[in-house]
């Protein structure tokens, strides 16, 4: 029989929406209070489980501070018998012999899709390349060996943001920075270990950073491009450099245009002929869209061209950093229709973006969903209510669930200017269903 801990939480209390939605935001001070208030678990075996000092636990249940490492979340879980996709994690070892993960994964809630979703990607793979839970132990001196686990580790890790929003992902991936940031303080090293890990730094930041932004969290997102950008340069990265003002060039762009354009030609001036062909195509295509969205359509046609040229003259064998080898050319096709939307040229944006969108799984649910706003939008601007219609409805579908700000912002205005078409039966009953 598998040891059940002495502060598993009750099946029913699983299922609660107070609960599940603490859960969901990694608010486990609220979990503590609830499993004493409604379950008779003391704040002390809590403590004892957890490996939390008693006071930390009564601090949290009282609203005041959070549990940001992975680590900790992780014995969290398995303390109190909180099934793995709960909280963002993989399936937790305990689960297979656990009733209750097979009533988690199959309730009825606000979170199911979100679930779900993880659970198809895992059956693709994904589960294999998840991190260990505990990262490597750091020797005394850090080794250039140490650094590449780390990295790989990170690497792992930024495979979840395929799946899940940076609302579910945020925490995570701060811990990695909270974690390496601990390294530079207190551990020792060469001069070149110091560099190649507050590179890793830097790239961490970035994905955090991302995270943050995805998530709707704008301040924290600009604190951790900063930093990143201030890491990238102490690391001598250029690379890492440029791609820092590329997230702040997309950050500031709805605030200041003009500024976010500059930003991001800046980013793209830090291309050398060293620079790989991935990153290349990456700073171009986000200056052409800083660029489309300021209205300045041969600027952004020509950031476009480029990007197409660093992925058309790539070579083989030429190695590319993880945090960039996921543009490809159908990456750079949706960002040709995104950018053509937002020039309103539909009759150029719909056939990359439909190419693009062609390629994507519905696992992907946040980026499909955005970009299939991009699509509905092209449509509208060309005066195809109907078909603008069912496609703002199938993003709506997908982004139910998804821990991301940014779908919900992109199609608020849709479905408002698709309201004086109202008379049109598939936008009266897409209308109904929001209004539902």
């Amino acid at each position: 029989m598998t040891y059940e801990p002495p502060t598993a939480l009750p099946r029913a209390l699983l299922g609660d929406s107070e609960v599940q939605r603490a859960l969901t935001e990694h608010d486990f001070g609220t979990i503590f209070r609830i499993a004493r208030e409604r379950a008779g678990i003391s704040y002390s075996k809590i403590a004892a489980e957890c490996d939390i000092k008693p006071d930390r636990v009564g601090t949290l249940a009282r609203g005041q501070g959070r549990i940001t490492t992975f680590e900790k979340i992780a014995q969290i879980a398995d303390a109190l018998r909180i099934p793995g996709g709960m909280v963002g994690l993989a399936t937790r070892s305990w689960e297979a012999d656990d009733a209750t993960a097979v009533t988690s994964r199959t309730e009825n809630g606000p979170h199911v899709h979100r679930r779900t979703l993880l659970q198809a990607a895992t059956s693709t793979g994904l589960a294999a390349t998840l991190p260990a839970l505990h990262r490597p132990d750091a020797p005394r001196r850090i080794t250039h060996a140490h650094i590449d686990r780390l990295r790989e580790r990170t690497a792992r890790l930024r495979r979840l943001d395929e799946v899940l929003g940076g609302g579910d992902t945020y925490r995570v991936y701060l811990g990695e920075v909270m974690h390496t940031k601990g390294l530079l303080r207190q551990a020792s090293f060469t001069d070149d270990t110091r560099r190649r890990l507050t590179a890793l730094l830097a790239e961490q930041a970035q994905q955090a950073g991302w995270a943050a932004f995805d998530g709707g969290r704008m301040h924290e997102a600009t604190t951790l491009y900063e930093e990143s950008r201030a890491f990238a340069e102490d690391a001598q990265d250029s690379d890492l450099y440029g791609n820092s003002l590329a997230f702040l060039a997309y950050r500031t762009l709805p605030d200041d245009r003009r500024t976010a354009v500059t930003v991001a030609q800046g980013s793209c001036a830090t291309i050398t002929t060293r620079t790989p062909a991935t990153v290349r195509a990456l700073l171009y295509e986000r200056h052409a869209w800083a660029c489309a969205v300021d209205g300045q359509a041969s600027r952004a046609e020509a950031a476009l061209t480029a990007a197409r040229e660093a992925l058309d003259t790539a070579q083989d064998d030429e190695p590319q950093p993880d945090w960039s080898a996921w543009v490809d050319h159908t990456e750079l096709d949706i960002m040709t229709g995104r950018c053509w939307t937002e020039l309103r040229r539909p009759l150029r944006a719909v056939p990359f973006l439909t190419k693009g969108l062609g390629q994507y799984s519905d696992d992907h649910a946040r980026d499909k969903a955005l970009y299939l706003s991009w699509l509905a939008d092209a449509y509208l601007n060309a005066g195809e209510v109907e078909q603008a219609a069912e496609t703002t409805g199938r993003s709506l579908q997908l982004a139910t669930g998804v821990a991301s700000s940014r779908p919900r912002q992109r199609l608020a205005p849709l479905l408002e200017r698709l309201r004086p078409h109202a008379d049109v039966s598939v936008v009266r009953e897409l209308l109904g269903q929001v209004a539902g």
